[in-house]
């Protein structure tokens, strides 16, 4: 092979790899665009979680108050109720 015939098979390739490449291009920038979405959508995620933590966190405590307090009655009443048994 020449450089006659080189030239002409180079210049009927170049089209293809000139698309092949810009495909390449277009394709790493719509997964950067992907990526970005993605990062996105996980800090949106983690602050829903984390405020859905809290929100339980605090209801939790809420019913853990309710029931210290319920049961603190409950024992007064026991206590009564005993107290009056024993004095008979």
């Amino acid at each position: 092979m020449n450089a006659d015939q080189i030239l002409p098979i180079m210049l009927a390739a170049a089209p293809t790899m000139l698309t092949v490449l810009i495909g390449i291009l277009v394709n790493n920038a719509r997964l950067g665009d992907l990526k970005t979405d993605m990062n996105n959508f996980r800090n949106d995620m983690n602050a829903r979680f984390s405020e859905l933590r809290a929100d339980m966190d605090r209801r939790f405590d809420e019913s853990r108050d309710l029931w210290q307090s319920e049961l603190h009655r409950v024992e007064e009443v026991l206590d009564a109720r005993l107290k009056h048994l024993e004095e008979r």
